[in-house]
């Protein structure tokens, strides 16, 4: 908690991170800041204060392909986005979550990070310390400049705090490759000069969390090089990759981390997101929750609330890529397409019970137990999340959850590993057992964790990947977008592997076998939803949801996919549309007019 509630100190003395024309405080100020060990430390604080929040991370993948919601988002819907739309970084709005401090366009972070950079040179501290904050601040730099390059591709590179007359500050965008080169020397540098290795609270960023950032910087790069051959640079595409694999093989290394299967229990996987305190032994850097200190988020409120929120919930498509528990594909049973709910959870990856709502679910209700099937006035296809939600439901009601939020963890490191030895071509079977065999051996799969499969599996190749033949490509996105759902990850691993055509994916539900039949989803003896054509049947406080094709005079969002039986579908009345521009977002037009010399992305 350190971080959160001691670099206020600083600021009462010296205040930085405005904007980038802000003017230097004066020398009497900077030598009491950069003079001594505890002014570099207290300084170093600030940094955090770009770090995304807990709210931050659990709604970034509010726009996601594996995913129902409220609402199409209008980045992807034709002539419903532009450069002048209001874009305020939140998933539950017009938005992909920005997971830095400074979203959209903003600068300000930046200045600070290039001050500290700038003014750490103080003879009087030795240069290991010295090295070890300047290390931190270009750690912080070169997270600053990801988050832009993701999202806009070639942006202005800045490495000195610029002053109001600074030619610099209506520079154009600098290339790619040039910026991306400095980010990568940036977190050599941090990798190599902070000496922090161990921090208990999980709130600070070490030197293991530097090799996390670069292992996920460096994975990024190299497929987005890699799959988008209209840049021209894939031929540096294995350059990045090998640097994303060293990096995360230090951490496997030399690191304290592990997977996390000491719960004693079946559920090790949900305790990471839903436990007050981190993880330890997995989570490598947190948004630490306290209520004594009034942080807390708002997940429950978020993912249990009919009006708060996008009402995300995961679609049927996606539910079908969890393993059965042998190892095998579920879509390999002939009968999938028309299992109920209840029959299709039974023997899956038990990740699949840990991150929605299945038959054994419990709440709280005055610390009483009950059970509790998806609420299907919150949830569109039957399917609802508890990843980062709290059973007890007195925390539905507002911001009241105190479990902490994970930035950086160790079973990301695994799956960057993987994935960039897959996309190489030099995956081991000792590597497969240590990394993906070693996360689907803690959901309970027992088959092909200690051998890198060799036989594709059609139903992920036809959904979701076509054109990779490549079976342990295939396999390692499968878990990793099973192990990292909900957080935060997902539209970028679909920007980099130019898959954005994922984002149109049909927002399907559980199987409906008939109309006028009431559903038990948990089996409890309790119905949980109807589903009608014209007439609404009575019921006994469970929902009546119409699935004609007008409801109330108006085109109705709720089908079937058979008309009288099927699978749900939900909001196909609205048409989702991904266009090579979506691939970066567009400069604001606030900035264009303020800068000229910033180029419009294309298509924008």
């Amino acid at each position: 908690m350190k971080i959160q509630y001691k670099w206020f100190i600083l600021i009462a003395v010296f205040l930085f991170s405005c904007d980038l024309e802000q003017i230097p405080q004066d020398s009497t100020s900077k030598d009491a800041v950069f003079g001594s060990e505890t002014g570099l430390e207290l300084y170093s604080y600030s940094f955090y204060d770009f770090l995304p929040s807990a709210n931050n991370i659990h709604t970034a993948d509010g726009m996601s392909d594996y995913a129902a919601r409220r609402g199409a988002p209008p980045f992807i819907m034709a002539g419903a986005y532009s450069s002048t739309s209001e874009d305020d970084g939140s998933a539950s709005g017009n938005d992909i979550v920005s997971w830095g401090g400074d979203r959209d366009w903003g600068w300000g972070h930046l200045r600070n990070f290039n001050f500290f950079i700038e003014n750490c040179t103080d003879e009087r501290i030795s240069e290991s310390v010295r090295n070890h904050y300047i290390g931190l601040a270009r750690f912080f730099r070169a997270f600053f400049y990801f988050e832009k390059v993701k999202r806009y591709g070639d942006v202005p590179w800045i490495s000195t705090p610029l002053d109001v007359e600074d030619e610099d500050l209506y520079k154009g965008r600098d290339s790619r490759e040039l910026v991306m080169n400095e980010i990568l020397a940036d977190l050599d540098f941090a990798t190599q000069n902070i000496t922090l290795e161990s921090d208990g609270s999980r709130s600070l960023v070490t030197k293991w969390v530097a090799y996390a950032l670069k292992a996920r910087v460096c994975l990024f790069e190299g497929t987005f090089r890699k799959y988008h051959t209209e840049l021209g640079l894939q031929g540096t595409a294995n350059d990045w990759l090998n640097e994303a694999a060293n990096a995360a093989k230090v951490v496997m290394d030399q690191s304290e981390y592990e997977v996390y299967t000491g719960d004693g229990t079946d559920l090790s996987y949900r305790k990471l997101f839903i436990n007050p305190a981190p993880v330890g032994e997995e989570i490598m850097l947190a948004a630490v929750m306290s209520e004594s200190f009034a942080k807390t988020h708002a997940a429950n409120w978020y993912y249990t609330s009919t009006t708060t929120g996008v009402r995300f919930n995961l679609i049927r498509t996606f539910v079908n890529t969890y393993l059965n528990l042998d190892g095998t594909p579920f879509t390999n049973n002939p009968d999938y397409k028309t299992m109920q709910f209840h029959e299709e959870v039974v023997g899956r990856d038990k990740r699949l019970k840990q991150t929605i709502r299945l038959g054994d679910y419990e709440r709280l209700s005055n610390n009483v137990p009950f059970k509790s099937a998806a609420n299907m006035l919150y949830s569109y296809t039957g399917y609802q999340p508890i990843k980062w939600t709290l059973d007890d439901i007195n925390v539905d009601t507002r911001d009241l959850n105190d479990n902490s939020v994970s930035m950086f963890r160790y079973g990301e490191v695994l799956l960057n590993y993987a994935e960039a030895k897959a996309e190489l071509g030099t995956l081991t079977d000792a590597d497969w057992a240590v990394t993906i065999g070693a996360l689907r051996a803690r959901a309970g799969i027992t088959g092909g964790l200690s051998t890198k499969p060799t036989v594709v599996d059609p139903y992920l190749q036809e959904k979701y990947f076509p054109g990779i033949s490549d079976p342990v490509i295939l396999e390692v996105r499968r878990d990793r977008g099973i192990e990292l759902f909900m957080e935060g990850l997902r539209f970028y691993d679909i920007v980099r592997w130019k898959k954005g055509e994922l984002m149109e994916m049909e927002w399907n539900g559980i199987y409906v076998p008939a109309l006028d039949t009431p559903l038990d989803l948990n089996q409890d003896g309790l119905m949980d939803v109807v589903y009608y054509m014209d007439t609404a049947p009575s019921t006994s406080g469970y929902p009546a949801i119409p699935v004609s094709e007008l409801y109330g005079g108006k085109p109705n969002d709720y089908r079937l996919s058979n008309g009288t039986s099927g699978e749900i579908t939900w909001l196909n009345t609205i048409t989702r549309t991904w266009e090579e521009k979506n691939y970066f977002y567009p400069i604001p037009e606030g900035a264009r007019l303020t800068n000229p010399n910033l180029v419009q992305n294309p298509g924008w």
